[in-house]
């Protein structure tokens, strides 16, 4: 079947229903962005909590080979996040107007309702995923701020529970009441906090790095050998989350023919303050580096400040994650409706995850092997292959054909691998 044929259906599904599978996720239009407050969205829309598994992930794959997985992740993230554009914006030519806000739209304009389907379930995956990563590191720096081993007790319990249960499960009914805002736009002054704060703290790691790489010089390894290679995909590609978020970005762009090049910008910026983080807390720590790097901070005041810091910022951005959660769930079990008890289930299933999981970095390998790879390499591969398969030259197959096969390797490898680093931890 030709595409004109298939672009014409889409257009008839996206005029004729209201509010079911093709009502963007997203809200009312916001007015266009600047090409300085574009690159800040995307990187707000990118950078999150995996960056503090990075030096971890270094330790385990070796820093050379953890810098070459860094940037060819970035490099590949940011070529299908533009497959994604290019995308809309052909079919958006064909059809003559634009209605394609979301990644889950664009889904329902190719196929359909399977479409929808996939590009929801999986967004429900990766944006609960981080939200269990949130948890487990609010109640691992917890416990090690207030109720760190000591000479005299080595396994401190609270009320006879282990201190990152009492910590997770005392979250629960604050995050209760914040998920329960209706609207993001209460919300958006907790975001803009949270980032500040998250920027902040990443540098006085990276400087603490510093210092106390002056004063030791542990031994570090540049390659860690084949076995850990999809471990450490997983991780970096969890790190780069927010493809989900291009689209709304492109739209709200003023100048939409210099997209790309902030698009760029942005992701260049990220991936060396990615590589010079993970870089840095190897170098300082060595084989010591723990799964988060605020681990090895110490017990200091500056140090308890950042832990401390880093928590309050996760704590107010989960609400934020669940949103798209939420718009989803909601959509297509409570008839696009509000519903308190929906999102109070999932904030407990999200709690409960995040008791059952040991380690931080596996975790992290595990959805983004998992969910990213297919979100960020697979689907925008396919969506584009199916949109421009007719102009597409040998060279063009091939790109595409091999970007969504590699993000089907990894993807089935690497949550191999994580499942197997998560179930053999060490008792």
């Amino acid at each position: 079947m030709g595409f004109d044929r298939e672009a014409s259906s889409s257009s008839n599904r996206l005029r004729s229903s209201v509010a079911r599978e093709d009502t963007p996720l997203l809200g009312t239009p916001i007015p266009l962005s600047s090409q300085p407050k574009t690159f800040a969205n995307v990187f707000i829309a990118i950078v999150g909590a995996g960056v503090l598994g990075l030096p971890y992930a270094f330790k385990r794959t070796g820093w050379v080979m953890s810098l070459l997985m860094l940037f060819s992740v970035s490099f590949l993230t940011y070529y299908c996040m533009m497959l994604l554009v290019y995308t809309r914006r052909k079919i958006e030519s064909l059809i003559g107007f634009s209605k394609i806000n979301s990644f889950g739209d664009l889904g329902y304009t190719i196929c359909g309702s399977p479409g929808r389907l996939i590009v929801d379930f999986l967004i429900i995956l990766s944006q609960t995923g981080f939200c269990v990563g949130y948890l487990i590191f609010i109640g691992n720096t917890m416990a090690d701020v207030f109720n760190s081993p000591t000479v005299m007790d080595l396994n401190p319990k609270i009320l006879g529970l282990v201190p990152k249960v009492v910590y997770v499960w005392g979250c629960f009914p604050f995050q209760l009441g914040l998920n329960s805002i209706q609207t993001l736009t209460h919300l958006a002054p907790l975001s803009i906090f949270a980032d500040i704060v998250d920027l902040g703290a990443m540098v006085v790691v990276m400087v603490k790095d510093v210092l106390i790489i002056f004063k030791q010089s542990p031994s570090v390894e540049a390659f860690g050998g084949f076995s850990v290679f999809f471990y450490g995909m997983g991780v970096a590609v969890y790190a780069f989350e927010g493809i989900g978020m291009v689209l709304p970005l492109e739209s709200e762009t003023k100048d939409k023919e210099k997209f790309g090049r902030v698009l760029g910008l942005s992701m260049a910026f990220i991936t060396v303050l990615y590589g010079a983080f993970g870089t840095l807390g190897y170098f300082a720590f060595g084989k010591d580096t723990k799964d988060m790097i605020t681990g090895n901070l110490g017990s200091g005041f500056i140090s308890t400040v950042v832990k401390l810091g880093l928590c309050i910022n996760l704590f107010f951005t989960l609400p934020l994650m669940m949103n798209p959660v939420y718009e989803i769930v909601e959509r297509r079990f409570w008839g696009g409706r509000y519903c308190l008890w929906l999102r109070w289930l999932l904030v407990f299933l999200v709690s409960l995850v995040a008791l059952l999981v040991p380690n931080f970095a596996d975790f992290l390998s595990l959805v983004g092997s998992a969910v990213c790879c297919a979100l960020a390499f697979v689907l925008p591969a396919l969506f584009h292959f199916l949109v421009f398969k007719q102009e597409l030259d040998i060279k063009g197959w091939c790109l595409d054909i091999g970007i969504l096969v590699l993000g089907l390797v990894l993807g089935v490898s690497g949550t191999w691998s994580a499942l197997v680093e998560i179930f053999s931890v060490k008792v």
